[in-house]
């Protein structure tokens, strides 16, 4: 289980749920991946996040440390 964020939005233009990596968002278009509903949304999420962390190891790349949300 990866420990990045995955923000999850329904768009009516597109009639899918669109993921957002937030910590992938200097590096690739947003939004990342979608879904016909909210579980498969967050497969390919999960799969996308996959994917992109081994291509830029692959790759000799910079991978982004992901974010702790801090509660006050």
């Amino acid at each position: 289980m990866n420990r990045y964020s995955m923000i999850v939005q329904w768009s009516d233009e597109d009639r899918l749920f669109l993921v957002t990596i937030p910590e992938f968002a200097n590096l690739v278009v947003m939004p990342c991946t979608h879904g016909k509903n909210r579980e498969e949304a967050i497969r390919n999420g999960e799969e996308i996040i996959e994917m992109y962390l081994e291509a830029w190891q692959a790759e000799g790349k910079t991978v982004p440390e992901p974010r702790t949300l801090q509660i006050a």
